[in-house]
Parts: structure tokens; sequence; C-alpha cells
């Protein structure tokens, strides 16, 4: 089946004084029974948010959250005790389990007087009444132009920087400087997301904010029209398997 192309104006968003959000799939009170999720990935929203603002303290359950930061800080608080301010290139995870407490807000003293852009993504785990859990790992000297970096995987044989309950899902990040190539990693089901810049992949050009979706895909070529950031997810199975 050939991709499918996700233009950044096509997406659903929710707009408030302090919060844009867009979002690659339902949420909220955007539903579309046909754009609920790919794999196990079920939830892709792309955020803005406010100097001084952002999400109080809310309840999460039965979701592994990952949060990847692009420029700015958000700074976060959850209800088994973990504190952490995370910013570009640190890795970082929220295991719900059973359920869970947090906020995240745009309030830190070195940062909170600018927006915060963030991308935010939720997987199915594979067992659903762990404990919750957090991790986060700064690899921002990984994250070298052209390094294609596993950033979050519950795949056994991979060694990502944080790990996720689900052993068929790994994100990769990768920085770009115009002109350099990556081998997209093959994936019955992938998710690719321009965060920054511009690539052409199968023919495409896919600017900042835009997203491809492809089901069994191998050995396709992403290059850099302009220095970019793309966030891939690859997995082997989806919802309920």
């Amino acid at each position: 089946m050939a991709p499918t192309i996700l233009r950044a104006s096509d997406r659903a968003a929710t707009t408030t004084d302090w919060l844009t959000s867009s979002h690659s799939f339902s949420f909220g009170d955007h539903y579309d029974p046909s754009n609920t999720h790919h794999g196990v990935l079920m939830v892709h929203n792309e955020d803005v948010i406010a100097p001084g603002e952002g999400f109080d303290t809310h309840p999460h359950a039965e979701t592994e959250i990952i949060t990847w930061v692009l420029s700015g800080s958000v700074v976060h608080q959850d209800s088994e005790g973990h504190t952490g301010v995370i910013h570009p290139g640190l890795a970082q995870r929220m295991s719900a389990g059973t359920g869970i407490l947090h906020s995240e807000r745009n309030d830190h003293a070195e940062t909170g007087d600018e927006p915060v852009h963030l991308v935010q993504m939720w997987v199915a785990p594979d067992e659903y009444g762990l404990d919750p859990g957090y991790d986060q790992l700064d690899i921002g000297a990984d994250l070298a132009p052209g390094a294609l970096v596993p950033v979050a995987s519950g795949v056994p044989s991979h060694d990502s920087a944080i790990r996720i309950n689900n052993s068929g899902a790994t994100l990769y990040a990768a920085r770009l400087n115009a002109g350099q190539s990556i081998t997209v990693p093959a994936g019955r089901f992938t998710h690719l997301f321009v965060a920054a810049g511009s690539i052409s992949v199968e023919g495409e050009t896919l600017m900042s904010s835009d997203a491809l979706r492809a089901t069994d895909f191998s050995g396709t070529v992403a290059t850099a029209n302009t220095d970019s950031e793309v966030l891939i997810w690859a997995m082997s199975k989806r919802l309920g398997e």
C-alpha cells in the first residue's frame, strides 16, 4: 500500500488563549472513526504552550506517554514524586500504568518567558495493570547531524535511550543537515513526522509538521532539503495484537 501523506494544514487543532495543539489522530472533541491510531501509536500532538501556562494536574492510565521538546522547556511533576525539566535533546517517558496524576507547565525560570514547542506521543502498553513509572535521559550529544537515534523502545534487541512498555515499537529521532540522508527503519507500521525543515521521501516533499504513514516500509531513504529534524515510529504490531 502506498504511503499516506498527512499535511500539517489537514490536522484538527485545539486552540485556546494559551495553547495551540494540532492532532495527527482523533483527540478530545476531534473524533474521526477512520483516524484513531496507526500501529500502536494512538496520540501524536504538536503543542505550542504560551509562557507561564501549561497543563495543570490531570490523570492518565494505561498508556506510555513520550514528550519530545523542540524549543523552550516544560516542567514535569507527577503524583509519584517525579520532577524534571524537559528540554530539546532530552528523551522523556511517563508510564501511566494503573493511574498517575501529572502536570506539564511552561514556567521554568530559564526558558519560561518564551513559548515551548513540543510533540507528545502516546503508545499502547503490552500489559495493563503495571505500576506507574518515569524516565528521562539527555541524548543531545548523540543527536549529531546525520545520526538516527533510538529514543524510546520496548523492542528487546534495541538499545534505546529510554524504555517503554511495548515490545513492538521504537521511536527514532534524527537531525539532518541539508543534503544528508537516512534510511527509514523497516516497520510493519511506520509514522514519520517532520518536526522541522523539509525532507524528500518516496517522491514526496514533506515540510515542517507534515507526516507520512505507511505499512510494510523497508529500505526507504529520506533526504533533507534543508536542515531538518524528523521523528520516526517503527512498529511491528497494531492495537490489540
